[in-house]
């Protein structure tokens, strides 16, 4: 025994899996179970790898016993638990507590109703990631996001690779789709890269993260709806640099279009059901007649807003992207997520609109740009935010 556990480390290195040691598989399996809060009631056994499926297999014990309950699946490569292969947490207690799995199985297919978020307005200082654990399981209602740009500019974070910077967005990715409720729609605003040359003998590259983004998306459970090209006036996109060499000699072979657009790419969460069936079974059908879209909207995958600026964020999304997103794919009440929410944007949108926000942010300078905004938003409402990993702004100010 002690032999296939000093011979398991070599595989999963020489594969170059992100989980390597059987203590790092042990504690992917203890965030999980504390997301259903099973980890006082749930040991682990031997986690063994299957190399043939480049999977980690995380034996789960009943606490006190030597009884086998489930496992969970984790994938090696990304350290994602793989949900369709990992025993369920309704399974586990059902056998934890001696119930019929059956009688639990078939409540949760019947169930038809559609309960209301108690999830309120909340700002979380802290890495998308993480927060996203502590969250309710389909507590949200519309995820409307722009992600970090790949190492495009020096004001983001510098990643290892691309690879791992994919890596990271996947485990939000995944993370989201639990919080998210069923049916429901994530938005993403999403270009290429361009990753400038290092010298005049290099070639800069541009990387098509849109397309990596739509397989990751497509992979961790969501189907593909809509690509929606925003389009920037005339003239957006000179400053990249693209297009001038091909204006200025008009050789064959040097053109590159100068981009003005950038993805809004809409995804739901997989679901058997039709659309149809979110509206007839949202809890509140009063804020679903009231969230009608009256007329002007954009009837097309094209639309054309001027881009947005801000002195403290360098590249901060349109508020009227924001609020057309809103607009279009959640009702008045709503539980709208960003968790890559920067100063705000779709914050303000949301409240705006008479929906709720969920912002996470990870940089303090961000943090501290939304607690002087939301002051502007709610007002004396202000109170009522949760604030977590942050203190909350003084609202004297708007109480006078």
């Amino acid at each position: 025994m002690q032999s296939k556990i000093m011979r398991t480390p070599k595989v999963a290195t020489l594969r170059k899996y992100a989980v390597t040691l059987v203590v790092e598989a042990k504690s992917i399996s203890e965030v999980w179970l504390k997301t259903f809060k099973l980890e006082n009631a749930v040991s682990f056994g031997l986690p063994e790898i299957d190399d043939r499926y480049h999977t980690w297999r995380v034996p789960l014990i009943k606490r006190g016993t030597k009884e086998r309950i489930g496992e969970v699946v984790i994938d090696a490569y990304t350290s994602l638990v793989v949900v369709d292969e990992t025993t369920s947490p309704d399974v586990l207690e059902a056998r934890l507590l001696g119930r019929s799995e059956v009688a639990g199985s078939h409540k949760k297919e019947c169930a038809t109703d559609t309960p209301s978020s108690f999830v309120r307005n909340t700002v979380v200082f802290g890495d998308s990631e993480q927060a996203l654990l502590d969250m309710p399981s389909q507590s949200v209602d519309l995820i409307f996001t722009s992600p970090p740009y790949y190492n495009a500019r020096p004001e983001y974070e510098d990643y290892l690779s691309y690879e791992t910077y994919l890596l990271k967005m996947r485990r939000i990715i995944h993370n989201c789709h639990r919080v998210l409720s069923e049916g429901r729609f994530f938005v993403m605003n999403v270009s290429p890269v361009l990753i400038r040359r290092a010298s005049r003998n290099e070639a800069s590259k541009r990387i098509a993260v849109p397309f990596d983004m739509h397989r990751i998306f497509v992979e961790e459970g969501f189907d593909f709806i809509d690509d929606i090209h925003w389009v920037k006036p005339s003239g957006a996109g000179w400053a990249t640099g693209r297009g001038r060499r091909f204006a200025a000699d008009r050789q064959p072979l040097q053109y590159k279009a100068v981009p003005v657009t950038e993805y809004v790419l809409v995804y739901r969460k997989h679901t058997d059901k039709l659309i149809d069936w979110n509206i007839r079974n949202h809890p509140d059908q009063q804020a679903v007649e009231e969230s009608k879209i009256v007329d002007g909207y954009e009837a097309t995958n094209v639309w054309k807003i001027h881009p947005a600026f801000h002195s403290e964020h360098p590249a901060v999304f349109p508020l009227e992207l924001a609020l057309r997103v809103v607009r279009y794919y959640s009702f008045k009440n709503d539980v709208v997520l960003d968790p890559f929410a920067g100063t705000g944007t779709t914050g303000r949108a949301a409240s705006t609109q008479s929906r709720r926000f969920v912002l996470i942010e990870n940089e303090q300078k961000y943090i501290d740009i939304i607690l002087r905004e939301v002051l502007k938003w709610l007002g004396p409402a202000t109170r009522d935010v949760m604030f977590v990993g942050c203190q909350p702004p003084d609202i004297t100010s708007v109480l006078v």
